[in-house]
């Protein structure tokens, strides 16, 4: 089968298709032939060497893929057929043309969704969805800042905050990204380019601050992100884009606020916890995918690329001007 790949770390120019062995599913588990798969962070991370699989992982890009059942390994319980439409986060392995899945693990498409759209679900929804709800215990009510709200996960993120019945407040860098996210529901939002976000935030809460703060950016927005935390906030940081490094009395502040500070990785979480978001996933949100539903979840496509294309695809997100998901198409 044919895989993105590359044999050392460093830029997208180092990335190819290579042909692989094609993977037979184990015990329990599903081969998928996957119509599509979509970039994250995570694979940049990785082609440069800073973000290794897990053990046991597939070195093979790619942490989420949507397509069909095409093989079932033994001790499977009877939950897919041969030809299911279905998609899954993975700990890697998504840019191929097959991947093998455990079957607790896949998700079923919703009947009006192409697997293009389907692509664009796993990673950031289930990402939002277990930051928002797992890990920040929204509450109706709440008001949630979101960094990086025209990001794949930032849009899922803006729509679950909504179906919360919470307010969703974003940031971005352009005003074309903050119209997105206005669309897609953001009550506010802050251009951090050309204006002090904190500051904007508290003028919004009329002094207030937000509940939760949703942060993939890290080191250089500490001090702005307490600066409108309201007292007994959740601060969770689920990626580092600035660095980790902070320089000033961070934990006097904190502590002022009675505030906490959450961490969280999906993909290191052990495959029990992530069933267990899956499986709430699943049940409470997925519905909200179909045509009639209200509110009606929507994944956001920036732009699709074929596997062949996928050093393209990873300069594009390298200069961050992708309004949510960049999915990869795999050959027919």
């Amino acid at each position: 089968m044919l895989a993105a790949y590359f044999d050392c770390p460093g830029g997208p120019e180092n990335l190819y298709v290579k042909e692989v062995m094609k993977p037979h599913p184990g015990e329990g588990e599903v081969l998928v032939k996957v119509s599509a798969s979509a970039l994250n962070r995570a694979d940049l991370l990785q082609r440069r060497g800073k973000y290794p699989p897990p053990k046991g992982a597939s070195d093979i890009l790619g942490l989420e893929a949507a397509g069909s059942v095409a093989g079932l390994g033994p001790g499977c319980k009877g939950q897919w057929k041969i030809g299911d439409a279905v998609m899954a986060l993975l700990s890697g392995g998504g840019q191929a043309e097959y991947v093998t899945v455990p079957e607790g693990h896949l998700m079923p498409i919703p009947n009006d969704m192409t697997f293009i759209q389907a692509a664009a679900i796993p990673e950031a929804w289930l990402t939002a969805f277990q930051l928002l709800h797992f890990v920040g215990k929204i509450q109706k009510g709440e008001r949630v800042l979101i960094h990086a709200g025209a990001s794949g996960v930032g849009m899922a993120a803006i729509q679950l905050v909504r179906l919360a019945k919470a307010i969703p407040i974003v940031t971005a860098g352009t005003q074309e990204k903050l119209k997105a996210t206005a669309n897609a529901g953001a009550a506010a939002g802050f251009n951090y380019k050309n204006e002090d976000f904190s500051e904007k935030v508290l003028a919004f809460t009329q002094g207030s601050g937000v509940d939760i703060i949703l942060d993939c950016v890290g080191g250089s927005y500490w001090e702005k992100n307490l600066n409108c935390l309201s007292t007994d906030g959740r601060w969770i940081i689920y990626g580092l884009l600035s660095g980790g490094e902070v320089h000033g009395d961070l934990l006097a502040r904190l502590l002022s606020k009675r505030a906490s500070i959450h961490t969280s990785l999906l993909r290191s979480r052990d495959k029990e916890a992530s069933n267990g978001y899956q499986h709430s996933f699943t049940e409470n949100v997925l519905p909200c995918f179909s045509g009639g539903t209200s509110p009606y979840l929507q994944p956001v496509v920036d732009s699709v690329y074929s596997l062949h294309e996928i050093a393209k695809a990873h300069r594009i997100m390298e200069e961050n001007n992708n309004i949510g998901k960049i999915v990869i198409e795999m050959p027919a």
